[in-house]
């Protein structure tokens, strides 16, 4: 709930500077105009977007005799989340990582990276595909499409300002020259943190899908260190994807924090590993696997 209402505070914050910059141009014509440009365009992302996404990243679809294992695993989340069977995809890529696309639970997929298969346990894999569900079931690629739609207005709204200074003196030139430098840059950061804030709450209805908090903090951990030393090439050519990963796939992730649109894997992993205490037994063990362990027919145990 906490997490539903930060995102309607930065999505209200998004609506209030579209309306400023509305009145910067002389009322509320320029901003309609904006939206209706940056929402057309959106809907046909909206309704493409996975379809394009996949094709963008050389997905090949699974059918249940090619996912076998994988598939089962997944049909079986699927309906403890009691979401529709998504489709599932293999990315050919050796970085462990996945993402989950559609436009609502009965057009969705779930795409799992080659390398992902070979370095988690089934019980790690369970929980990054459990989070993938979470995404679909909290339509989550909606909410990103709304705030992709003000985000793409306040961008173009921003660049008319630096033509017409604003009308009747609202903010003359310099004000204009300002709009379009900061108005973009405070559209990108509010969009970011509306996406950071879905990875904890889908970090969270994950884990109760999957029921074990550690093992996808586990995951997590796994990928993290993993992503920083394997290149995705298909996510390095096409960054503008790197928000639906469950971790960033992009080999800079060093990049500025404030810039980031997932939240810190450290703090990820306490979330999950203080909720693996409230609903664990006692005598459950609380750390997480730094590195290794034996080879299983999932990767590593």
């Amino acid at each position: 709930m906490q997490g539903n209402i930060k995102v309607f505070m930065l999505m209200a914050a998004l609506t209030a500077l579209v309306m400023a910059l509305g009145w910067m141009l002389g009322g509320s014509g320029g901003a309609l105009i904006a939206l209706l440009i940056a929402g057309g365009m959106n809907f046909f992302s909206y309704w493409n977007s996975d379809k394009m996404v996949l094709r963008q990243q050389g997905a090949v679809e699974l059918s249940p005799t090619q996912g076998g294992d994988l598939y089962a695993l997944t049909a079986d989340l699927a309906r403890r989340a009691e979401l529709p069977m998504p489709k599932l995809y293999l990315l050919p890529t050796e970085q462990p990582n996945a993402f989950a696309t559609g436009r609502n639970p009965e057009n969705a997929a779930v795409a799992v990276t080659q390398g992902l298969m070979r370095a988690l346990s089934r019980d790690e894999l369970a929980g990054v595909i459990a989070h993938e569900l979470a995404h679909i079931k909290h339509r989550d690629t909606l909410t990103m499409t709304v705030t992709a739609t003000m985000a793409g207005a306040i961008a173009m709204m921003g660049n008319m300002m630096l033509f017409t200074g604003g009308r009747e003196g609202r903010g003359g030139a310099l004000g204009g020259i300002l709009a379009m430098i900061l108005a973009p840059v405070a559209a990108m950061m509010v969009q970011m943190a509306i996406s950071r804030a879905r990875e904890y709450e889908a970090d969270a209805t994950g884990a109760a899908i999957c029921g074990k908090p550690r093992a996808l903090a586990s995951a997590l951990q796994r990928i993290a260190v993993a992503a920083g030393r394997t290149v995705n090439l298909p996510a390095e050519k096409n960054p503008a994807a790197a928000s639906m990963f469950i971790i960033n796939p992009l080999h800079a992730l060093r990049a500025d924090k404030l810039f980031s649109t997932h939240p810190p894997t450290e703090e990820r992993i306490a979330r999950l590993m203080a909720l693996e205490e409230r609903t664990a037994a006692p005598t459950a063990p609380s750390r997480i696997p730094r590195s290794g362990g034996a080879r299983t027919p999932w990767g590593r145990g």
